[in-house]
């Protein structure tokens, strides 16, 4: 191999490894093995924010624990797409809307959790996909 071929050849073997070194992230980010699907929870708290964006819809969340102190909680939720099909709009959830979240929380105990289904005080259900049985 002359000079040039080398260095060819390491560039392109380095731009293949940072392509897989990348990519690796992207996909364990879709997996769900981060969350406990073992259990939902359910947490009932005020909404104070709502984001209908891409990749992943987030609901926030403050609720109480047990001694009454405010907790923040973030809830995952599907594309809006996704969500779209299943009835929902970016105005499915404003901030003060009192709601029960039911989900998979995060293994490692954070109040971080996937979404199943959001109950409202009224008994109104969003689900986030068309047929879920939650």
């Amino acid at each position: 191999m002359n000079k040039n071929t080398n260095k060819q050849f390491l560039f392109v073997l380095g731009a293949a490894l940072a392509l897989l070194i990348a990519c690796g992230p992207a996909a364990a980010h879709h997996g769900s093995s981060n969350y406990d699907t073992t259990k939902a929870v359910s947490v009932k708290g005020t909404v104070t924010g709502f984001e209908f964006i891409n990749p992943h819809s987030a609901i926030h969340l403050e609720a109480k624990d047990d001694k009454g102190i405010a907790e923040q909680w973030l809830i995952e939720a599907d594309s809006p797409n996704n969500l779209a099909r299943a009835g929902w709009t970016r105005d499915s959830l404003k901030p003060g809307d009192q709601v029960t979240i039911t989900g998979n929380r995060l293994k490692d105990g954070s109040k971080v959790m996937r979404l199943q289904k959001v109950v409202f005080a009224d008994g109104k259900v969003l689900k986030p996909r068309e047929g879920d049985e939650y």
